[in-house]
């Protein structure tokens, strides 16, 4: 007899979780109790929390902070009540979210908090980034944001930090993906994105304030396989403006070493940016940004190199496909004219997949120059990293040879 694996998806068991949850911190001096209750939607007629955890067979349940506050040391926890993808209003719900749909929505408000300058869009695959961008408008933040990768958006989790607009929602509507999140929805979109059966929309009315809550720090728990748990403060990127970054300067055996030419505005600009996004990445990870939009992305890679040989790979693959779309209205693994082909490979050479005058983004120092050349070979011209490798004066003369800029954020930016 013949199993229908197809509903393992659409079977929604009820979780066992309870209703409320509560952590306390004791020293034995001061105790300090965070208290949780559990978050669930009206879904046709019935109360319902997650629809499954990161698979099928996985119970999971999600909670918001509702009472306590921590404070160990000089760093205090955020405080109750200030919800943001702990509490989204589901506005519609063709499928219910599960598990992975609110941790991809949390990944991109995670990145947007910082972005609060312009109008910008986050596409999440898998807890990753697949596009960010920042532009004049909502719409083009969305379209260049789509089209840094188009492959990877495909089923992803769209988060934007404006009112959604009817331009950008018909851009949406012609794209597949599970979850639209935003703080506002403008007058016809919710209508337009009805037709969109198996959308998930959720209206996060705190996002308007997203920038209340770029220094905010929450406790991060990590659970090991034996049920103890791993707890650190949440990571907060120390750069956000141009002027906290360092010029990138080493010593070796009595030399001094700096590098020669100094970031353009353009530069600075877009290194804050990608260090930002960086920040809502997959360790180990290396990422080429250009005018504010991510050009290519290697996340969780377990070598410098590779990583950033990855980013590299991608770029050049989602720029040929990117004028695939654009100039034939096709995929480029569907295209079979070797003459297009052509065309598309010429026009991708040329530009180094996107990556001439870029700057290339690592959350961790380069161990050696091998990393950094790789993105300047491809016409990097600004690089941006946190320094303190002891061959940093490696890394400073690579720059030097390309005539490229290097700034240090004198943090690392690991996230597993």
């Amino acid at each position: 007899m013949s199993k229908d694996f197809k509903a393992m998806y659409h079977e929604i068991n009820k979780d066992h979780f309870p209703k409320n949850v509560k952590i306390s911190f004791d020293d034995g001096e001061k105790s300090q109790t965070l208290c949780y209750q559990k978050v669930e939607w009206n879904i046709a007629g019935e109360l319902r929390g997650l629809r499954y955890g990161e698979n099928p067979d996985q119970e999971a349940a999600m909670y918001k902070l509702v009472n306590g506050n921590l404070r160990l040391g000089e760093v205090e926890s955020i405080l109750p009540g200030n919800f943001l993808a702990s509490d989204p209003e589901l506005i519609q719900s063709g499928k219910h979210p599960g598990k992975i749909n609110l941790t991809d929505i949390d990944s991109a408000i995670g990145i947007l908090r910082y972005m609060d300058q312009q109008p910008c869009t986050v596409i999440v695959k898998h807890n990753n980034p697949s596009g960010v961008a920042m532009a004049d408008s909502l719409h083009q933040s969305y379209e260049k944001a789509y089209y840094a990768d188009r492959i990877a958006a495909f089923g992803g989790a769209i988060a934007v930090n404006r009112s959604l607009d009817i331009a950008t929602a018909q851009l949406i509507c012609a794209q597949y993906c599970e979850v639209v999140a935003a703080p506002e929805f403008e007058e016809g979109v919710l209508a337009l994105f009805e037709k969109k059966k198996n959308l998930r929309v959720m209206r996060i009315g705190n996002m308007a304030k997203l920038a209340n809550f770029d220094t905010s720090r929450f406790v991060d728990f990590k659970s090991l396989i034996d049920g103890g748990l791993v707890l650190q403060w949440s990571f907060s990127p120390i750069v956000r403006h141009p002027d906290q970054l360092f010029a990138a300067k080493a010593s070796h055996q009595g030399k001094n070493y700096q590098v020669n030419r100094e970031p353009t505005i353009q530069e600075t600009e877009d290194m804050v940016f990608g260090w930002l996004v960086e920040a809502g990445v997959s360790s180990n990870s290396v990422l080429y940004v250009k005018d504010k939009v991510t050009v290519g992305i290697g996340t969780g890679e377990q070598d410098r190199v590779g990583v950033a040989e990855i980013a590299r790979d991608k770029a050049y693959k989602k720029r040929a496909d990117f004028y695939a779309w654009k100039k034939y209205n096709q995929a480029l693994s569907q295209i079979v004219d070797q003459d297009q082909l052509a065309e598309i490979a010429g026009i991708v050479e040329s530009e180094n997949g996107g990556l001439k005058g870029s700057v290339m983004v690592s959350d961790a120092f380069f161990p050696f120059r091998d990393g950094v050349d790789v993105g300047l070979k491809e016409g990097v011209k600004a690089v941006v990293q946190p320094g303190g490798s002891l061959r940093d004066y490696e890394v400073i003369e690579a720059c030097n040879e390309y005539g490229a800029s290097m700034m240090f954020t004198g943090q690392r930016s690991f996230k597993h």
